[in-house]
């Protein structure tokens, strides 16, 4: 099968995502079940992440910054902007990519090769409704709020290895991180984000639903839809900077 076949096969999957909703209490429970699933469980990974990066980009930032003219609030600039630009909205979602889409990949997949999904439609279910869609919602609602915390520990992650290390000024820091705050550069990040969770609730989907093979189809469903997952944002990434940046 060729790419725009996959491309084909992947909107008409969304048309039916969309399409003879199930009854609100069953998509109600279906949909606080995923928000656990997907996004309670991704609150460690995506803090502790985010602290040791802000960290990390902070120390870099001051070794860096060598000459006594530069000053030295661009730490703290420097780290604002890195991690509200492109580190909490596409390095987060990346790593949800990773964690997330392999196990939507796996679970959609297993529910098809053992036939439940067949079960489903002979019942009369959507399935593609049913199994995709809380997945959609659960993830463009939460994963803004991930990555809003993702951004709060970065920079707090800054301050903190600035603290442990002595390399630069509490003071210093805390106004780099004031200076020049625009508060569309949120907005932008959380656009990215929204979009970046749709991807990462779909393409996974795409890949388990359409698996073939057994069990070992679904391993090999998991890694394509990672890889692919992975592709789409930074492909996704790059075409909303223009837009909305530029």
């Amino acid at each position: 099968m060729n790419y725009f076949e996959h491309v084909g096969k992947y909107f008409m999957m969304l048309g039916q995502v969309f399409k003879a909703p199930q009854k609100f209490r069953v998509f109600w429970d279906a949909l606080f079940r995923e928000i656990e699933q997907l996004g309670l469980k991704s609150i460690g990974i995506i803090g502790f992440i985010s602290f040791f990066i802000g960290g990390v980009i902070a120390l870099q930032t001051a070794l860096n910054i060598s000459d006594p003219l530069i000053p030295k609030m661009l730490i703290g600039f420097a780290t604002k902007r890195s991690i509200i630009l492109e580190f909490a909205p596409t390095f987060c979602s990346i790593i949800l990519a990773g964690k997330v889409g392999s196990y939507i990949t796996s679970s959609i997949g297993s529910m098809r090769v053992t036939e439940q999904i067949d079960a489903l439609e002979i019942m009369g279910v959507n399935s593609l409704n049913y199994l995709v869609l809380p997945k959609i919602i659960a993830t463009v609602l939460f994963y803004p709020f991930l990555i809003i915390l993702g951004m709060f520990l970065g920079i707090f992650g800054g301050w903190a290895a600035g603290k442990a290390t002595n390399m630069f000024f509490e003071a210093d820091y805390i106004s780099g991180i004031q200076y020049d705050f625009d508060p569309y550069l949120i907005v932008y990040a959380l656009i990215k984000t929204v979009i970046f969770a749709f991807i990462i609730a779909t393409v996974p989907s795409y890949h388990g639903y359409y698996v073939k093979g057994g069990s070992l189809g679904v391993g090999k469903a998991s890694t394509q839809s990672v890889v692919w997952t992975i592709v789409i944002i930074v492909i996704a990434n790059y075409f909303l900077t223009q837009m909305l940046l530029t």
